[in-house]
């Protein structure tokens, strides 16, 4: 899941990041609201967590006009400004959440998960296809029970299948998902993990499915 961090802050900006990466979530940092702005125009995110004091461009002011543009990515307020006529102006501009700093990185990571199934319409947070199930709050996916061993970006690959089941996810979408803007984006690499995946799902029922130009999808065998 690729994330979009807005802080003006480097040293919690950069912390926090860290502490998001260590969960498995690819992060993009800006410290202002004009390259955020710019962003949320050129790239694609399934959260955004935005301060609202920021230079250049306000945190309100970004969260207008990604609204404006009829994009419906979830957005998570974080600010110092803990006021009750704060939280409002920020629901009522579009957020979908609000903390106040300081905060509890465990509650934000809860939030954060929260979001990210409210988004994909997943309200239960263990997703399941058929044999194969995945726990959103300890990241584990397993089969039969059996906890499954795969590398980071194998587990970011089957995260984005599941979380979006039933659909086809393009080739793109998915290295957007790996991928920070500082690293290089290597769509051919996911053929690699698709292929790695797969034969760990091979004594299960789950299976991912290639559609020829149009990218992947995660299914039962049965319903092939």
């Amino acid at each position: 899941m690729r994330i979009l961090l807005v802080e003006d802050n480097r040293p919690l900006s950069e912390w926090l990041a860290l502490t998001l990466h260590r969960n498995k979530y690819t992060v993009d940092c800006v410290y202002n609201g004009a390259d955020a702005d710019h962003l949320l125009l050129t790239q694609q995110y399934e959260l955004v967590i935005l301060d609202m004091s920021l230079p250049k461009l306000d945190g309100s002011e970004v969260l207008k006009r990604l609204r404006a543009r009829h994009n419906n990515v979830p957005v998570l307020i974080l600010t110092a400004n803990n006021s009750v006529e704060g939280r409002i102006v920020g629901l009522n501009t579009g957020a979908d959440d609000y903390m106040a700093k300081p905060f509890d990185v465990n509650e934000l990571e809860a939030r954060i998960r929260a979001l990210l199934r409210r988004s994909n319409q997943q309200r239960n947070p263990i997703l399941q296809c058929g044999s194969l199930s995945y726990d959103s709050n300890s990241l584990i996916f397993s089969i039969d029970g059996v906890a499954l061993t795969l590398t980071r970006r194998e587990h970011a690959v089957l995260e984005t299948l599941i979380m979006k089941m039933g659909k086809t996810v393009s080739k793109q979408a998915l290295a957007e998902s790996l991928y920070a803007m500082a690293e290089d984006v290597s769509q051919d690499a996911i053929e690699v993990y698709i292929h790695r995946i797969r034969k760990k799902l091979e004594h299960g029922d789950a299976a991912i499915i290639t559609l020829r130009g149009l990218g992947y999808l995660l299914k039962q065998h049965h319903e092939i």
